[in-house]
């Protein structure tokens, strides 16, 4: 999260825009370069972006290009992750402000819920947002489809429906 937050933070510095033509650029790594955040962002802006994911096509990505995920369990008011469970699907939380979309997500369908400790969860078409502890780089979805804590964890479709 740091990273972002100087990244963030440096919003017009030159390295900023010579990066957006690897970007643009088809790899055939299989791990894609994670979006960039609008330029000129504050610190500790959320950001919800598209994002190229291993085997899933364009889903869901935070600010550092790293899958966000929904919880069968969950309900558009609440989230059912808390706990062990929490520190494996770490939500996305948002401090002050409200999430941004970028890189093609919808504003429409982002939003928020206060979790059972106080903190701010970001939601997108009315489901709680988590990363995964097991995604060690960006692009990775190696918790797409996972069975855990209940319920089954699923990647986002910029429409809001499972990915893959």
């Amino acid at each position: 999260m740091v990273t972002a937050a100087i990244l963030a933070g440096c919003g017009g510095g030159g390295s900023s825009s010579s990066s957006s033509t690897s970007a643009k650029s088809t790899t055939t790594s299989s791990l894609p370069a994670p979006p960039k955040p609008p330029p000129n962002a504050e610190e500790g802006t959320v950001f919800v972006s598209l994002g190229s994911a291993a085997g899933l096509g364009l889903v869901l990505v935070d600010s550092e290009g790293h899958v966000l995920y929904a919880f069968s369990k969950d309900t558009p008011e609440a989230s059912a992750c808390e706990g062990a469970c929490a520190k494996a699907w770490p939500p996305l939380l948002v401090e002050s402000g409200e999430p941004e979309p970028s890189n093609g997500a919808s504003a429409a369908r982002l939003g928020t819920i206060t979790r059972g400790d106080g903190t701010r969860q970001v939601t997108y078409a009315g489901q709680p947002l988590y990363t995964y502890s097991g995604d060690d780089q960006p692009g990775q979805a190696k918790g797409n489809g996972v069975s855990a804590f209940g319920g089954t964890w699923t990647a986002l479709k910029g429409s809001g429906t499972p990915a893959g």
